[in-house]
C-alpha cells in the first residue's frame, strides 16, 4: 500500500475513499487473501481430513468455480481503477515510486496457481483441461500487469527516488515468480498425464533455472536499494516501525520454496546432483537457512511492533 498517499488524504474514510486514491491497488489484497485462504484450506483438508481424497474429484469443479469467482472479483476491482485512470487521468507517478502497483499481479498469480491444482491432481481430462486453460489466462494477465507496473514503478523511482517505507515491494517479483513456477509445474504435469505432452527433466530444469535467476537478480536489486536508503537501520533495528516491513518475509520464503523445487525437480531429476549427496544437502542448507532467517525476521518484527505497543506507560 502507498502509505504516503493515505497521509496526504486524511479525510478519506472507508472503502469508497480508498478507491479514489492512487493506492487503490491495495484493495487487491482482499482477493489475494481469499485465494491464499482457499489454497491453504484445500491443502489442510487433504492432509488432515480422513477419506477426503476419495471424493476429491467432486471438489475440483468446486475449487475451479471458487477460484474463477475470486479471479473475476480481482479483475473487476483492477479494471475499475485502470478504467477510471485511463478515462479521467490523475495517476501520479511521483507518489507511486515503488513496486506497490504489482500487488494486483501477485493476486492474479495466486488465483492462477489455485486454478492449476486440478490439472496436476485430477484424473478427469475435462477438469484438467479447464484447469490448464483458466490458469493460463490468469497467469498471462499477472505477467502483463507485472511488466506494466514494473516499468511505471522503475521510471518513477529513477525520477523521484524510492519511497523508503514501501521499499520492500521491490522484491515482490520473487514470490510472483515462485507462484507462477508452481502453476507451470502443475500444468505441465496435467499436460503430460492427459494430453500426451512429454516434457523432459532438462526442460523443467531450464524453466526453474530461469525463474530462480529472475528471483536472485531482484533479490540483489532489492537488497542494494534497501541498503542505500538505510531501511534496516530505520525500520528493522531502529526506532521507526512500519507494517510494510512484514513484506520482507514473503520474498525470503518464496526464494526458499523455489530453491527446493529447483533442487529436487530440476538438478536432482536431471541427474546433475545426486539425491541426498553432499551437493544436495549443501543447496538444501541454503534454502533452509533462508526459511529460518524469515522465521527470525517475523519474531523480530513481532517483538518490535507488538511488545512496544503492549508495554505499559510509566507515569512521570
Amino acid at each position: 500500500m502507498e502509505l504516503t498517499s493515505i497521509r496526504r488524504f486524511p479525510a478519506v474514510r472507508g472503502l469508497r475513499g480508498l478507491r479514489r486514491l492512487q493506492c487503490r491497488e491495495s484493495i487487491l489484497a482482499m482477493p489475494l487473501a481469499l485465494a491464499m485462504t482457499v489454497n491453504v484450506g484445500f491443502i489442510i483438508g487433504l492432509t488432515f481430513v480422513p477419506g477426503l481424497w476419495s471424493v476429491v474429484e467432486y471438489l475440483f469443479p468446486l475449487a475451479l468455480i471458487t477460484f474463477l469467482a475470486i479471479g473475476i472479483l480481482a479483475l473487476r476491482m483492477l479494471g475499475g481503477f485502470v478504467g477510471a485512470r485511463l478515462a479521467q487521468g490523475g495517476f501520479s507517478c511521483e507518489t507511486n515510486n515503488s513496486f506497490a502497483q504489482m500487488l494486483p499481479a501477485f493476486a492474479l498469480s495466486m488465483v492462477a496457481v489455485g486454478l492449476a491444482a486440478p490439472s496436476a491432481m485430477s484424473g478427469n481430462a475435462t477438469v484438467a483441461g479447464v484447469s490448464i486453460i483458466a490458469s493460463s489466462f490468469f497467469m498471462i494477465a499477472a505477467v502483463l500487469i507485472a511488466l506494466v507496473a514494473g516499468v511505471l514503478g522503475l521510471r518513477s523511482m529513477m525520477e523521484n527516488g524510492v519511497n523508503t517505507e514501501a521499499a520492500p515491494t521491490l522484491m515482490v517479483v520473487i514470490p510472483l515468480m515462485t507462484v507462477i513456477g508452481i502453476a507451470m509445474l502443475r500444468m505441465n504435469h496435467g499436460l503430460h498425464v492427459h494430453f500426451d505432452v512429454h516434457g523432459g527433466a532438462g526442460e523443467t530444469l531450464m524453466m526453474l533455472t530461469r525463474l530462480l535467476s529472475v528471483e536472485v537478480l531482484f533479490g540483489l536489486f532489492g537488497v542494494m536499494v534497501l541498503s542505500r536508503v538505510g531501511y534496516a537501520a530505520q525500520f528493522l533495528s531502529g526506532t521507526a516501525a512500519s507494517a510494510g516491513s512484514y513484506a520482507l518475509v514473503c520474498p525470503g520464503v518464496a526464494l526458499s520454496v523455489l530453491t527446493h523445487f529447483w533442487l529436487n525437480k530440476g538438478l536432482a531429476a536431471a541427474g546433475l546432483v545426486a539425491k541426498f549427496g553432499v551437493a544436495y544437502w549443501a543447496i538444501s542448507g541454503i534454502a533452509i537457512a533462508l526459511q529460518l532467517g524469515m522465521i527470525l525476521l517475523v519474531w523480530q518484527l513481532g517483538r518490535k511492533h507488538f511488545t512496544t505497543l503492549a508495554s505499559p506507560t510509566v507515569p512521570a
